[in-house]
């Protein structure tokens, strides 16, 4: 895999997403980061996830990669050159009592392999992105589907948010928000992420202790 310098995510930027988890829409992104020690590409592979601190939740995602740093009118294909599909595993017990308690996420959504990664696809423009749905199918059936043009923030507004608290430059990824469907991974489940028919990447979950 390339180096990816740092790894964005949007919390809850599909309406119906955020109603299901009983959470406010928000009025502007929600930002959150995670090492990029929690990175995992498909192959086909196992992959070792906790598997002793509650329950852990799929949230499947488009991410989009960066190639050169965001600048005030550009357009989006000079920003962006690839695209892929990704899981931002989340421990949801764990992050239910973070944020009771009114501390960070980082617990329940940095941990190692908490954020999957399908081989990139070239990114041919935003009207390209809204022409097919993604998504996840979990032992052979759809759990999640999904599609760009449903986001409450779209691409511009988040790639201008980030840049401005956070900074944004060649190498940085987004995992851009999940649609609606989340839910909990047994030891053994086969997850496959399609972009429309087509298959992106596929992996079997290891739960570990």
């Amino acid at each position: 895999m390339e180096q990816i310098r740092n790894i964005y995510c949007v919390g809850r930027n599909y309406r119906l997403h955020a109603a299901e988890l009983g959470n406010d829409v928000p009025k502007k992104p929600m930002i959150f980061a995670k090492p990029t020690h929690a990175l995992a590409l498909t192959n086909g592979q196992e992959i070792a996830l906790p598997g002793t601190r509650g329950e852990l939740h799929y949230e499947a995602e488009i991410v989009v990669h960066i190639a050169r740093p965001y600048e005030p009118g550009c357009a989006l294909e000079q920003v962006i050159d690839k695209v892929a599909l990704g899981i931002d595993f989340t421990l949801r017990d764990v992050q239910s009592e973070l944020k009771s308690a009114g501390h960070p996420w980082l617990l329940a959504k940095g941990f190692k392999n908490s954020a999957i990664l399908t081989p990139f696809q070239p990114f041919s423009g935003l009207s390209a992105l809204q022409q097919a749905d993604f998504s996840l199918h979990k032992n052979g059936e759809q759990v999640q589907r999904g599609n760009i043009s449903d986001v409450i923030f779209d691409l511009e507004t988040i790639l201008a948010y980030v840049e401005e608290h956070f900074g944004l430059g060649a190498g940085d990824i987004i995992y851009t928000g999940t649609p609606a469907g989340v839910g909990p991974v047994a030891d053994g489940d086969v997850l496959t992420l399609k972009w429309g028919d087509e298959e992106w990447g596929q992996f079997t979950a290891r739960l570990k202790g």
